[in-house]
């Protein structure tokens, strides 16, 4: 297991909450909870690319690959996503 691969979550599954929806902007987008009702600011279009990724990749390390993130920004993705995960904008889910 490399470095870029410590992480947990990067082989973990997850995907963005059936409550969110995201409307596109300039910056990234806007995240909405319909539930929590919490307004979530992705401030790079990197990002919300990785958060469309999640629900059709197999971990998220995969959503990164996908997105075309260098894994040496992989650090800094992991945590904007666990960011996401405390506000449940993003859902883990059960492997297939």
């Amino acid at each position: 297991m490399t470095m870029l691969m410590a992480d947990p979550m990067l082989a973990e599954a997850w995907t963005l909450s059936d409550s969110v929806a995201l409307r596109p902007e300039p910056f990234g987008a806007l995240a909405y909870h319909f539930g929590n009702r919490k307004l979530t600011f992705l401030k790079k279009q990197q990002l919300v690319d990785v958060v469309n990724a999640l629900g059709e990749s197999e971990t998220v390390a995969d959503a990164l690959t996908r997105a075309g993130i260098p894994a040496a920004q992989w650090p800094a993705y992991v945590k904007a996503l666990r960011g996401l995960a405390a506000s449940d904008m993003i859902l883990e889910r059960n492997p297939s």
